[in-house]
């Protein structure tokens, strides 16, 4: 296999042979080959699969680039895998801290739990409750992750166990909330302040549920000009509980920040879906975590002492990060009348055939598929985005309100799986904004929404963050949600950021939307998966198209890429 150095590649090499001397051609290839893996989000590079005769090993070990665990050198190389030592620090150190964090439980008084969780719960109408069953694994574990696609009711759950958690301890626990972006971090807060009310525990109780959520980053304390965060192990977060929505975006590098950064005693709830999307940089952190979901004979008994759930006890455990893996299974939004529903599970599936049967049958009217190439559909699609944006853009042209105008904006949304090409976000955009504005956009107007792409700390501006042009008394100003409320900025001001009438799939995840148009390239694509087309699908609430050729289509769903990772090994075997 040879593959041509990425200019980033090519300087790692020149930094190397600084230190080592001229490389060997072999060397200079398979060093190619890990840095290649890492853009493409590997951790690491399985020496196997490009080395079956282990002649590659043995000419590493024997370079001064390369070492062991533990040494000092630019890689290692561990278990047959080729790390940056960075990333194998980071793999190390995730692994070494999350078995920590479950090696023992926190004191629990099991009766006051049984007695609360069953108030909180006792409406519940599924057998197995898996939500509560959830919560149940909150309170006896430091570390619990709860995955689920959309609608099984996460953020329902999580409101409940911090309820739980504040009335075992008389609302006297710090509790964190945070997510991987601003758009995110928005939508958990709110979330959590919508549904707290509700909960039949005392006002007192209620009101220590926080209300407000942060990005990580803003969590950990950024610093300028670099990659460490002003909170780590030496300087913990303040907090006894951190709740983490979206986490399956989170990459391996951040995710062993995080950890690091938690007081000893501190409790970590993740929520996500372990079938979205991974993360754009290197790992699939929540997913490898996912794959471990095993119960042992105690861990079944403490959840039935205290959600009455009974559970089988696997014979041998994959590893004690098992035990806090929770997986909510029944979803309150896509029932069996749901075509969304139906067609994610078959894609999640890799099920080619169910999911084209699916799509040509039109058995639910909340599914469509425009089976056609991009020039064949063009003018159709023109139309649809005229439709798609009709309310928005008319609350434009009637000078309503931010709180109208974004209201009726995440009624449609156009999603992509690249930037570039005729099916890319860029073109699409330039589509639209000939659609509405009758002529493609040289610079700002009333309407034009947009996307930041980096963090402003200063303007508490994050990437993912959504926001609207209007006009306003004294010219265009920029609107975004803001804590229950609206904040409008000058265009000159804002950070970083790109129009928003399409997005990419991956700049979705964390979005709702009533409706949405996936359209997918001509040409089948490296990045077109199953977990795209998954992720895409279950934006929609109401409605999800398709728009692309079979192949396309096909393609996607058969794919579904392995990140190379030791994680899930290096868990399973206590940290090593």
């Amino acid at each position: 296999m040879t593959a041509s150095p990425s200019p980033l590649a090519s300087e790692f090499l020149r930094v190397l042979t600084r230190l080592a001397g001229p490389l060997p051609p072999v060397l200079t290839q398979v060093v190619t080959q890990l840095m290649q893996a890492t853009a493409q989000g590997h951790v690491c590079l399985d020496l196997a699969a490009v080395d079956p005769d282990g002649q590659l090993s043995e000419q590493l070990l024997d370079s001064p680039i390369c070492g062991r665990p533990g040494g000092f050198q630019p890689l290692v190389l561990d278990q047959g895998r080729l790390y940056l030592t960075r990333y194998w620090l980071y793999e190390y150190q995730l692994a070494t801290r999350l078995l920590d964090m479950v090696q023992t439980r926190p004191h629990l008084d099991n009766r006051q739990a049984h007695d609360i969780l069953a108030s909180l719960f006792q409406n519940s109408q599924q057998q197995p409750d898996w939500q509560k069953t959830a919560a149940a694994a909150a309170l006896i574990n430091r570390f619990t992750v709860i995955s689920g696609g959309p609608g099984t009711g996460k953020t329902s759950t999580v409101v409940k166990i911090l309820g739980a958690l504040q009335a075992l301890h008389d609302g006297r626990l710090m509790i964190r909330l945070a997510a991987p972006t601003g758009k995110a971090a928005a939508r958990v807060a709110e979330a959590i302040r919508g549904r707290k009310a509700s909960l039949p525990l005392p006002a007192h109780i209620i009101t220590s549920i926080p209300e407000q959520a942060e990005t990580l980053h803003r969590l950990l304390g950024p610093r300028p000009e670099s990659v460490q965060f002003r909170h780590h192990s030496a300087n913990p977060v303040p907090c006894d509980v951190l709740v983490v929505d979206e986490a399956s975006m989170i990459d391996l590098a951040l995710m062993a920040k995080m950890v690091d950064a938690l007081p000893p005693h501190a409790r970590l709830i993740l929520l996500g879906d372990k079938d979205q999307l991974a993360s754009v940089e290197a790992g699939a952190v929540f997913g490898d975590i996912c794959s471990l979901r095993t119960y042992d004979s105690m861990t079944c008994q403490q959840l039935a002492a205290l959600a009455d759930v009974t559970i089988e006890a696997d014979v041998v455990p994959a590893s004690r990060i098992g035990n806090s893996v929770m997986l909510l299974q029944h979803s309150y939004r896509f029932d069996g009348s749901s075509g969304i529903g139906e067609l994610a599970r078959l894609a999640n599936q890799g099920d080619v055939l169910g999911t084209i049967t699916l799509l040509q049958s039109n058995r639910f009217s909340d599914i469509k598929w425009h089976e056609s190439s991009i020039a064949q559909f063009a003018s159709r699609l023109e139309t649809r985005i005229r439709e798609g944006y009709a309310a928005y853009w008319q609350t434009i042209q009637t000078g309503q309100g931010a709180d109208v105008v974004l209201a009726a904006f995440n009624r449609f949304r156009l999603l992509a799986a690249t930037r570039d090409g005729e099916a890319g976000v860029n073109q699409l955009n330039r589509i639209t904004e000939q659609v509405l504005r009758g002529s493609p956009a040289n610079g700002w107007y009333a309407g034009r929404p947009i996307m930041i792409n980096s963090n402003d700390y200063n303007l508490k501006l994050f990437n993912g963050d959504v926001g609207i042009t209007l006009e306003s008394p004294t010219g265009l100003r920029v609107w975004f949600e803001a804590e229950g409320g609206f904040r409008s900025f000058t265009p000159a001001r804002l950070p970083p950021h790109d129009t928003a009438f399409c997005m990419t799939v991956h700049k979705s995840q964390g979005s709702e939307f009533d409706q949405i148009a996936l359209v997918l390239p001509d040409a089948p694509l490296p990045v077109l998966t199953r977990n795209l087309i998954y992720t895409g699908i279950t934006r929609a609430k109401q409605h999800a198209e398709i728009w692309g050729v079979g192949a396309s289509l096909r393609s996607a769903i058969e794919h579904a890429p392995m990140r190379a990772s030791g994680l899930t090994d290096r868990l399973m075997a206590g940290g090593k």
